[in-house]
């Protein structure tokens, strides 16, 4: 495993919940680290959450890496290709890209079907989930090619191609992880690794919300939904990605769908209460029946 001092990274998305995660976890490593994403303390987003990408930078910069926050919205072409001049012109080079733009949780009607589905929320899904990985991958690739062994990581939600309860929602995930499978392809000849990278059930500072719990006293909300006991933090998926980061033999995962449970296997890391969680065995052992 190596180091990731002198190494850039761009955390795509890193406002709260996993990408914050993910950007601290690379910082740790020490890693220099953009962090974007749409609200900042003097502007919030549509998502009208309080967590800002300054603090994320401010995490990444106390954990030892280097935290350069930039606000962006990855839908919009011209402000992705300034953040990646922005780059260049500051550091050179860049390797490492974590697309993990979504914002699509308001915007997904469970239980509504094709034609009952609000279709400006539904193509809202693929702007935002979809079409801004692309937009990124886009300017930001060519930075990446020019440093051997860089790494493109898509975070999406599971690691096959079944139907997930809702059109635009599973459209959305399976999308990324094709992205990363045909990026892979792509870009096979280059050094460049590309997966998709999927959490379990996330314990996202939203969902302790949704649920009206803390971090301190989270089990309480398996008395609303019981498979709850089998969540993971935002560091869970963190830990994950540093580690692909910083394994020299990376490339042999090159056009994966991995696992956050899958990989600590590999790498036998930790949640930050020491456990490994496995959605994927929780389940189905206990869901999939």
């Amino acid at each position: 495993m190596k180091s990731l001092q002198n190494k850039v990274a761009l955390v795509a998305g890193a406002t709260r919940g996993a990408g914050r995660a993910i950007a601290i976890k690379l910082g740790e490593a020490g890693a220099t680290v953009y962090v974007t994403g749409r609200t900042t303390r003097e502007k919030l987003s549509p998502m009208e959450r309080k967590e800002t990408i300054e603090d994320t930078a401010e995490k990444v910069t106390e954990a030892g890496g280097k935290g350069i926050p930039v606000q962006v919205d990855h839908t919009e072409e011209h402000q992705v290709q300034t953040l990646f001049e922005q780059i260049k012109q500051e550091q050179g080079k860049l390797h490492i890209l974590i697309n993990d733009i979504w914002g699509g949780d308001p915007l997904t009607e469970w239980g509504k079907t094709v034609g009952e589905h609000d279709l400006s929320n539904g193509l809202q899904i693929q702007k935002q989930a979809v079409h801004a990985h692309l937009i990124t991958s886009h300017y930001g690739v060519p930075l990446i090619k020019k440093r051997e062994g860089g790494l493109v990581i898509e975070i999406t939600d599971g690691t096959d191609y079944e139907y997930r309860g809702n059109l635009y929602y599973s459209l959305a995930k399976i999308s990324n992880i094709h992205i990363a499978q045909a990026m892979a392809a792509d870009l096979k000849d280059h050094g460049v690794t590309t997966v998709a990278l999927t959490p379990g059930f996330l314990r996202s500072e939203a969902m302790l919300d949704h649920f009206g719990v803390t971090e301190e006293n989270w089990k309480e909300a398996t008395k609303v939904d019981e498979h709850f006991i089998a969540s993971e933090t935002p560091y869970y998926i963190g830990e994950a990605v540093k580690h692909l980061a910083m394994d020299e033999d990376v490339q042999r995962f090159n056009g994966e769908a991995l696992s956050t449970w899958g990989l600590s296997e590999v790498y036998n890391f930790t949640d930050i209460d020491g456990s490994q969680p496995h959605w994927g065995k929780y389940f189905e052992e206990n869901v999939d029946l």
